[in-house]
């Protein structure tokens, strides 16, 4: 019995996103063209104005600061956001060592997009507009990893 309920659950994605939410935004519009009510989508913003931008864009649920990430990273199925998310003092020091640790700890599946402002480069990335990007995640990568968690 337990085995069946939990086939009606949906699955937990993730969105993080900082200083003005305009990454997360743009993942959640996408994901929730896409997926609708299937999954539940939860905005994760470092502060509560990349939160509040995320959950208009149509996000389930939000929350924002360190211990709402630290928290619901644990319980999620899938975290999408820039690559820096994972990056300690990354967005102008929005991201917490607490919070980059929390996501790099995560079990779930880190869908990340190569986009940061940072002093560095992931080399043998190709540079893509975010729009592109986005579409390749949900589109392509998305669904394989609710596929699989």
């Amino acid at each position: 019995m337990p085995a069946e309920k939990n086939r009606n659950v949906r699955k937990r994605v993730c969105v993080i996103d900082g200083q003005g939410g305009g990454i997360g935004s743009t993942v959640i519009k996408y994901i929730k063209a896409a997926y609708g009510e299937k999954i539940e989508l939860i905005a994760l913003g470092t502060n509560a104005i990349a939160a509040s931008q995320m959950l208009r864009a149509g996000a389930n649920k939000c929350a924002s600061g360190e211990n709402a990430i630290c928290h619901t990273t644990a319980q999620a199925d899938c975290i999408v956001g820039p690559v820096t998310i994972t990056w300690a003092n990354a967005m102008l020091g929005e991201v917490t060592p607490k919070m980059a640790a929390a996501v790099s700890s995560s079990t779930a599946f880190k869908l990340l997009l190569p986009l940061y402002q940072e002093n560095a480069e992931i080399v043998g990335v190709v540079a893509e507009p975010l729009p592109h990007l986005v579409q390749t995640l949900v589109e392509k990568r998305l669904q394989e990893v609710l596929d699989h968690v």
